[in-house]
């Protein structure tokens, strides 16, 4: 209703512009009529360009679309199992105020300017999940689409759309296996305000993760930089410490977390412990942005095969000065 309303008014002031644009050309004083006409035409030109913006963010808004697999998953305690562990390590952190993934965490307070409202889903059955199909589920893990065919927004600027298939799968079995718990969320959970839209329409509001039909597969769980990849690659890493893991950038998205060459100088007991205690082996406190809790959660072997990939990082250019 808010976007409505503020449509409303830049089409007023488009409107007021252009009527003023006119009245200023009538005026006998040529330095006042150049001076009025021009001040009018740019805030037409204005109104203009923020109409346009809200409509072609409208249209992206909208225009996410993906078929839902059909797909039945027969959960099995191995796959509960490891879903448990994925929820913990990946899903807490935006989930779960307590130890149970009931959401309604205002995901807009990690964001630089006001965008939105973003609330994050009650991910247990007294939320909208239990009327959801699992290939829908799916979906909205892979493609973040909802069952109503919206974009979840802020789902898809995480990795979790890099988790495989077989992990996907072990994720949703977990999901169904919780007990109710919580409020359920609003509906829509993400509402793009009308800044939020001229920034998405503008292209200066990231679109997400593409949207992928394909098959993920995972290395086999072993102690392995491949493994250690794998796991990485569904974490929200990359949006701190940059694609290459070798540091973040002014005016990215998430907090610029430093080059991650430096674990190189680490033992892998140092590395276990840091994500598990929240400081590194000099003693520095990781920054609360830094969601070292949940990775924290992951197994040793996991965190070992995480700290096996980022020792054999590429040395980085910062890293050779």
């Amino acid at each position: 209703m808010m976007v409505v309303i503020g449509l409303g008014i830049l089409l007023g002031g488009l409107a007021l512009s252009i009527w003023a644009a006119r009245r200023a050309w009538c005026l006998k004083s040529q330095g006042l009529k150049w001076s009025a006409t021009l001040l009018t035409s740019v805030c037409a030109a204005a109104c203009t360009a923020a109409v346009l913006f809200v409509l072609n963010g409208l249209i992206k808004l909208h225009g996410r679309a993906a078929p839902v697999p059909d797909i039945t998953i027969a959960a099995t305690p191995e796959q509960m199992q490891r879903g448990a562990a994925i929820a913990r390590a990946s899903c807490s952190d935006c989930h779960s105020k307590t130890a149970q993934l009931t959401g309604d965490m205002e995901m807009a307070e990690h964001f630089p300017v006001p965008i939105g409202s973003f609330v994050s889903a009650n991910l247990t059955p007294a939320g909208a999940l239990r009327s959801w199909s699992d290939g829908e589920i799916f979906r909205a893990l892979r493609n973040s689409i909802d069952p109503q065919g919206r974009w979840l927004i802020v789902m898809s600027y995480t990795n979790a759309s890099r988790l495989s298939d077989t992990d996907i799968r072990s994720l949703i079995a977990y999901l169904r296996s919780l007990p109710a718990a919580g409020q359920p969320t609003r509906q829509p959970p993400d509402r793009l305000s009308l800044l939020g839209l001229i920034l998405l329409g503008s292209g200066q509001l990231p679109t997400g993760k593409p949207v992928f039909n394909g098959s993920v597969t995972a290395p086999p769980p072993a102690v392995s930089a491949a493994y250690g990849r794998y796991l990485v690659s569904y974490q929200d890493c990359t949006q701190c410490h940059g694609q290459d893991l070798t540091g973040g950038i002014p005016g990215q998205m998430g907090a610029v977390g430093p080059d991650l060459n430096l674990v190189k100088a680490w033992k892998r007991e140092e590395f276990i412990a840091t994500l598990r205690t929240g400081k590194d082996p000099s003693g520095h406190v990781i920054r609360a942005e830094m969601p070292w809790r949940g990775v924290g959660h992951m197994s040793d072997d996991e965190l070992s095969a995480i700290y096996a990939y980022l020792t054999h990082l590429p040395v980085s250019q910062t890293a050779r000065r």
